[in-house]
């Protein structure tokens, strides 16, 4: 059997808690697996650079977006898998396997499901699984981050979001594998590595997470009654079809940007920079689905 570990953030639930955790891991056979829990996410890399140094093959990530994250960060490119368990708020990379928010389903996709080898977003070098972004999107993290998630959930994004949408649109410069792809006024810069933002939201309806591409996309709103417009044809399914979105895929995009700008990795906000790169590592990590239908 693998060698198993689990990075836990100990303060995200799921189920039962991280008790109902370890009783099912053992009722599998798994009575002591490396066993590692953190305060904060920012904390989870050390736990698996640990717990791959301790010879872990199967590390089970317990938390939100950006424990999830910072696992990521910590094991593309090494013989380990990853196996989620979706305890946070958007549970973006759960979403898009289609990994269930349910405690008992998710660790039996971690024991017996598929593995499936996936790309990695890099933005300043810094990986991600599924979406990265520059300006509102990471505004809206940012205020949303803490305390406000922790109390009100998913409701949180909507109250940042309506704050976010007052910022004054960046005057933005994008370069895509060289070549000069957008110049102008810009509300919003998303790099996709997967499409899926939540239930019902699609940012990038064409993503595959192995294609060794980058999605990039760019939102030229400049009110709030444009970005609610824009917003409708994501819930839709159609981002492309609005006239304030342009979208294209490359594997090295350079943004620059005329005022530094807060940016977010798979939903973490990161400090305000002015000059960006970002690229993509192929197939990277190694992550437990759900069994494909035969």
């Amino acid at each position: 059997m693998e060698k198993i570990a689990v990075v836990a953030h100990s303060k995200k639930l799921l189920g039962g808690g991280l008790g109902e955790l370890r009783r099912r891991l053992a009722d599998n056979g798994i009575n002591d697996p490396l066993w590692y829990e953190v305060p904060k996410s920012r904390k989870a890399p050390q736990a698996a650079q640990q717990a791959m140094d301790e010879g872990a093959e199967l590390i089970f990530v317990w938390g939100g977006d950006g424990t999830v994250q910072r696992c990521v960060d910590a094991v593309a490119g090494k013989e380990v898998t990853l196996a989620i368990l979706p305890a946070g708020t958007a549970n973006l990379l759960a979403t898009n396997l289609k990994i269930p928010i349910d405690l008992k389903a998710a660790v039996d996709i971690g024991l017996r499901g598929d593995r499936r080898a996936l790309d990695v977003g890099v933005l300043n070098g810094e990986r991600f699984a599924v979406m990265a972004g520059v300006g509102l999107d990471a505004v809206m993290m940012h205020h949303a981050d803490g305390t406000l998630k922790d109390r009100f959930g998913r409701l949180a994004y909507f109250y940042t979001g309506a704050r976010a949408a007052r910022m004054p649109p960046r005057t933005v410069k994008i370069d895509v594998d060289g070549v000069r792809w957008y110049k102008g006024k810009a509300a919003c810069v998303l790099l996709g590595q997967m499409g899926t933002l939540g239930v019902g939201m699609v940012a990038f309806p064409d993503a595959q997470p192995d294609d060794g591409l980058l999605e990039v996309g760019v939102i030229t709103a400049r009110s709030t009654v444009e970005l609610v417009r824009v917003l409708g044809r994501v819930v839709l399914g159609q981002p492309e079809r609005s006239r304030f979105t342009q979208m294209t895929k490359g594997k090295a995009v350079e943004i620059r940007v005329d005022a530094p700008t807060l940016y977010e990795l798979d939903g973490g906000a990161r400090t305000a920079k002015r000059k960006l790169h970002a690229s993509i590592e192929s197939r990277a990590i190694t992550v437990c689905v759900p069994k494909a239908d035969t």
